[in-house]
């Protein structure tokens, strides 16, 4: 506190907190992870696109276990242009491991938290994917771990790993977003 030159009044100092967005949660980031199964299995790809941060990484990895994706085989190392370039090819029609487009369902459960703040989450869940195409029904299974950050609108992809149990083995066309 200050006083006057009169010294008669008191002029305060006011603090004004500044607000702090919470750490986020895992029930935020579970329905974060079902809404984006969601938009994949309804085709909703541009909407999906506009989840993912501008220099996020899908990866899906060959090698069990393998960090350094970047120096690896991977079944996709997508940036933003791939991410684009792969909704592209699946809205064309024109790949053919795309024809008919398989329909498909995603079971995401186990969910953990293994780390959060206020800017960033790192979620492991299991994901099974039902493929239905050409008569054939195929299942795909595997962890899945979300670095997720929040952006201005909301939470948003920063990286997407899935590490599907059979990466080793000869897997079918997937002609869909795992």
């Amino acid at each position: 506190m200050e006083a006057d030159d009169d010294g008669l009044t008191m002029n305060i100092a006011m603090t004004i907190p500044t607000t702090t967005a919470a750490t986020i949660t895992l029930a935020e980031a579970m329905e974060f992870a079902w809404t984006e199964a969601d938009l994949l299995d309804h085709a909703v790809y541009e909407e999906w696109l506009a989840l993912w941060t501008d220099d996020a990484r899908y990866i899906v990895p060959i090698e069990p276990g393998v960090t350094d994706f970047e120096n690896a085989v991977n079944y996709a190392y997508d940036d933003h242009e791939m991410r684009k370039k792969r909704v592209d090819r699946l809205l064309s029609g024109q790949s053919v491991s795309a024809s008919p487009v398989a329909r498909t369902v995603r079971s995401l459960s186990r969910f953990r938290l293994l780390h959060a703040d206020e800017a960033s989450c790192e979620l492991r869940c299991a994901q099974i994917i039902t493929e239905y195409r050409r008569g054939r029904e195929r299942t795909y299974t595997g962890d899945v771990t979300y670095r997720l950050v929040r952006g201005p609108t909301g939470l948003q992809i920063a990286r997407k790993v899935v590490w599907l149990i059979n990466s080793t083995e000869a897997l079918g066309g997937i002609g869909y977003i795992l």
